[in-house]
């Protein structure tokens, strides 16, 4: 299994945007992916997911605020961010759903904050 990189965080106010990005160096176009994140102190959650297709299905907190899409020309998906709120500050993690292609990557850090 190969590591993605994922990058976009960063710190951000509350209402603010962020789009992350999540690379695979690996041939994504036949998996769905997708994004989970992991708050301190709290177990690693999911976020949304996209099929091969680009069929996305999103957790409550994420509907309406957060878009997930993929180029799988570049092997990449990524996550745009809106009305980011304090309790969304957490490290960022991409992955194919099944973990058969992708193991997890380093994660990138966003955090929201006055």
């Amino acid at each position: 299994q190969v590591q993605p990189v994922e990058s976009g965080g960063g710190l951000v106010q509350p209402g603010g945007s962020l789009r992350l990005s999540c690379r695979s160096s690996q041939d994504i176009k036949e998996y769905a992916m997708g994004w989970w994140r992991q708050a301190p102190g709290k177990q690693r959650e999911f976020v949304v997911g996209i099929t091969s297709k680009g069929s996305t299905n999103y957790e409550d907190f994420a509907k309406g605020r957060f878009t997930m899409s993929r180029d799988n020309g570049k092997n990449t998906v990524y996550l745009q961010m809106n009305s980011l709120r304090p309790e969304d500050t957490a490290l960022y993690y991409c992955r194919d759903l099944t973990g058969v292609l992708l193991s997890w990557g380093q994660g990138t850090q966003v955090t929201v904050s006055l």
